[in-house]
């Protein structure tokens, strides 16, 4: 079966310095698949080269069997890849309601429609209905996205993240800021949009990690040191050792923000 994404002898050089060193990674359809790390070790880099905000020095990145290396962001969007960020993302001055009417016009084909009025779009209407309900934000339809909590920002995000129908999806840190009961809110609510979807995040809090990852990557100095489940992941000595000495056991219990 082809994989949903996978990355081959991925690298990205800034001037002289190496940043990504080879990668190798393979993610099969339907997978939760974390990606975990040091600060400074290529987490974020190596979405950026995913999504096409950065083009790899040289390797290869394939969505569903297509090389998307290099190719814009937007192009990689509407291939069915989908991407959230560290900071939050939205339209601030928009409602809840409007933020995801916006996300979904593309995948419905309305494109660079200018002769379509906005409130007669009852398909529009009715999917960005269905994610505000999936997020649990209807009560918030009409709000200001500014006036929302931040874990309501972040739930808002997400919503957006998806709202195209991208059957890949790459959260950035999703919980990052939120409080232990927001964390564990912000995992039911992603558990329960990415079911049928391939789910790729890079997150801190290792009980995130190991509350909704099927399979785990640690990324140390650019390099993938090992990939497996969550419970073989907890008792690798080199992965413990990349976390300077932490037991994972005491950070999938408490978090680490």
């Amino acid at each position: 079966m082809t994989a949903a994404l996978e990355l081959s002898e991925l690298t990205k050089n800034f001037g002289q310095t190496e940043i990504i060193r080879g990668v190798n990674l393979s993610i099969p359809k339907g997978e939760r698949h974390a990606l975990i790390g040091p600060n400074g070790a290529g987490k974020s880099t190596t979405f950026n080269l995913i999504s096409g905000r950065s083009a790899p020095s040289s390797g290869s990145v394939k969505l569903n069997g297509v090389e998307i290396g290099g190719l814009k962001p937007f192009v990689i969007n509407r291939m069915g890849l989908s991407r959230s960020f560290q900071i939050t993302n939205i339209f601030h001055r928009l409602s809840v309601f409007e933020n995801l009417r916006c996300a979904v016009l593309w995948s419905l084909g309305y494109k660079y429609s200018f002769w379509h009025r906005l409130a007669k779009l009852h398909d529009a209407r009715q999917r960005a209905e269905e994610v505000l309900e999936l997020i649990g934000l209807q009560r918030r339809s009409e709000t200001q996205a500014s006036l929302l909590t931040y874990a309501e920002q972040r739930a808002l995000e997400i919503g957006i993240t998806i709202a195209g129908g991208a059957e890949v999806i790459l959260l950035d840190e999703p919980t990052a800021g939120m409080s232990r009961s927001e964390s564990d809110q912000a995992v039911e609510l992603i558990r329960n949009v990415t079911v049928g979807k391939t789910l790729v995040m890079v997150e801190h809090d290792m009980g995130v990690v190991f509350g909704l990852a099927d399979r785990i990557s640690v990324l140390v100095y650019g390099e993938v040191i090992a990939t497996d489940t969550p419970e073989a992941i907890r008792n690798n000595s080199k992965v413990k050792e990349a976390y300077l000495g932490a037991s994972l056991d005491e950070s999938s219990t408490e978090g680490a923000h």
